[in-house]
């Protein structure tokens, strides 16, 4: 079901161009609002009780991120996903997730790290199958490894690369990835990690940051309204 999006109380002061853009960013991360819906600065002055000033000052940070496009003559649209963004956003969360996770099952760590773990897996599994609810406790798993190893601010450069792979993840949650599956690859890492097995680690953790991009194509067969084939650009 599609959430209704954040519209601020009655008699609030106007938001700022920093408010506004955290707002849409999560709309369009989390599909509420869909790629190729169109925005219009006026609604979006209206819902955030502010001038156009900072509407264009938020629009123009979203554009930046690959989120928005600006058609002249045309308006302003939501960004299709682009599978060149998943591959890349892919790539880079490898490179560094994957030397995290060997790096916390070579040093160990302590109980609390896990215990945190632990929690983030129930909570997955109490979510069940709420996409806002389950990839809140998904980033909040991977994220305790980095922080256990003091590489919270690595994790911070894989947070902002991987826009793009969120929303695949709120599009095929979770009719095309179950969360069952999910939860069994998490618990396989941690357990790898709890018996020092480096290599189980990430030869599991390998795979399942491979879903994203298998997901994508799939959903890119059904959905080309929603996902562009744009690796073989320029």
């Amino acid at each position: 079901m599609q959430q209704r999006r954040t519209l601020p109380r009655p008699g609030a002061t106007p938001a700022s161009a920093a408010t506004i853009y955290e707002t849409i960013r999560t709309d369009i991360v989390r599909m509420r609002l869909r790629p190729g819906e169109r925005l219009s600065e006026n609604e979006l002055g209206i819902r955030f009780r502010t001038s156009r000033t900072p509407v264009r000052e938020a629009i123009v940070r979203l554009v930046d991120d690959g989120l928005i496009e600006v058609w002249p003559q045309r308006g302003t649209f939501v960004s299709r996903i682009s599978l060149k963004a998943i591959k890349r956003a892919r790539f880079v969360r490898s490179a560094l997730e994957l030397g995290i996770i060997r790096e916390a099952a070579e040093r160990g760590l302590p109980e609390t790290a896990f215990m945190e773990a632990e929690r983030a897996i129930a909570e997955q599994r109490e979510a069940g199958n709420d996409p806002n609810r389950f990839t809140d406790a998904d980033d909040k798993f991977h994220r305790t490894f980095a922080n256990a190893i003091g590489y919270g601010d690595i994790w911070s450069i894989v947070e902002s690369q991987k826009t793009q792979f969120d929303r695949i993840r709120f599009l095929s949650l979770p009719d095309v990835t179950p969360v069952d599956f999910l939860i069994v690859q998490h618990r396989a890492i941690l357990d790898a990690v709890r018996a020092g097995d480096a290599e189980a680690a990430e030869k599991t953790l390998r795979a399942h940051l491979s879903i994203v991009v298998e997901t994508t194509i799939a959903l890119m067969r059904t959905n080309p309204d929603l996902i562009n084939d744009d690796v073989d650009e320029n």
